[in-house]
């Protein structure tokens, strides 16, 4: 009884008016946040790490790099708080270093009390950046991760890049599963690598195709940067990501970021144009009401004024760590996105 209790007291609640009276649910929320460059001071001789030392080109030494953390940490501790006082459940993030600055990350005093754990494995692109989960132990339980190579080859030769990073478990009691991404980069121009994402949005159709033939109906929430808009073909022709929650059929997915992108609402900014390349796409499992299990709610980009540019020609634009090669001290060039969740009482 005591674990049970200990259980639904970990999670918020939250009531909707349904005909003529109220259905209580508990609320989980679960988001992704690119988080610029989360390099430590120390040389990784197997990595591309050079500017990120104290002797590099960004001069980045342990003042800086704590300041960084304090600020990725607080805008972590504020997402998801509107309708989930116990902020955010489960949290991918891309543009990390190592397993250590995730560990350094949830250490910080602003998440301390939140108990995060962490998983993590190292990915083989050549700048030596990863993606990430954190989950706060007492709302999710994991099963099973494992990380997933994207290969990408020129002519005879690989193009390296970030795994897809799978994980499974038990989240508010139910089964639900997470892909985080950060798919390779519009280097060279937008059609001239398209065919990179593709290759990527391929192998994460593929991972879920798997998926649903050993577990048919799986929860499961597709994250990431994937340096794609919605209405990318990435997204949409090889994904299959629909915009309405109607046109979603059994083993679809539904991209709740399509309708933001189409009001001209980005979570990264270049040039005097917004894109939405940070997305939480969900599976057909997730949008059912009537449902007794989590299902999707809402979802939202996390662009408080705190997170923006206050002043000058990027006004409005994601306050950055790094701006034109110099230190600014600002959060990411992306804002978070998140998605709630809610399980009827």
């Amino acid at each position: 009884m005591r674990s049970i209790l200990a259980f639904f007291l970990t999670f918020s609640f939250f009531s909707l008016a349904q005909g003529q009276g109220k259905t209580d649910y508990q609320v989980v929320a679960v988001g992704f946040y690119n988080l610029e460059n989360l390099f430590d001071t120390t040389d990784d001789p197997l990595i591309r790490d050079e500017e990120f030392l104290p002797d590099g080109e960004r001069a980045w030494n342990e003042e800086k790099y704590n300041e960084k953390l304090g600020n990725m940490a607080y805008v972590i501790s504020k997402m998801g708080k509107e309708l989930s006082p116990q902020g955010i459940s489960v949290l991918g993030v891309s543009e990390i270093e190592n397993k250590k600055v995730l560990e350094d990350l949830v250490a910080h005093p602003k998440l301390k009390d939140k108990d995060f754990g962490i998983i993590h494995f190292d990915s083989p692109d050549k700048r030596g950046i990863d993606v990430g989960l954190i989950y706060q132990k007492g709302h999710f339980e994991p099963i099973e991760s494992e990380n997933h190579p994207i290969y990408i080859y020129q002519g005879e030769r690989r193009k390296f890049t970030r795994d897809v990073l799978y994980v499974r478990g038990k989240l508010a009691g139910d089964d639900i599963s997470f892909m985080v991404n950060h798919w390779p980069s519009r280097s060279g121009g937008e059609a001239r690598s398209a065919p990179f994402r593709k290759a990527a949005a391929k192998r994460v159709k593929e991972i879920q195709d798997s998926i649903e033939q050993i577990r048919p109906n799986t929860k499961l929430i597709i994250m990431g940067d994937l340096n794609d808009d919605p209405t990318s073909q990435s997204v949409k022709s090889v994904l299959k990501a629909k915009k309405e929650i109607e046109s979603v059929k059994a083993g679809g997915l539904y991209n709740p970021m399509e309708s933001f992108y189409n009001k001209g609402i980005g979570s990264n900014a270049w040039r005097d144009s917004w894109s939405l390349f940070d997305q939480v796409i969900l599976s057909e499992a997730l949008l059912d009401k009537k449902q007794d299990g989590l299902f999707y709610y809402q979802a939202h980009i996390f662009n408080k004024k705190f997170l923006t540019q206050k002043s000058g020609q990027y006004k409005g634009y994601p306050f950055r760590t790094f701006a034109g090669g110099s230190y600014k001290g600002g959060y990411s060039d992306h804002f978070p996105v998140f998605v709630y969740l809610l399980k009827p009482i």
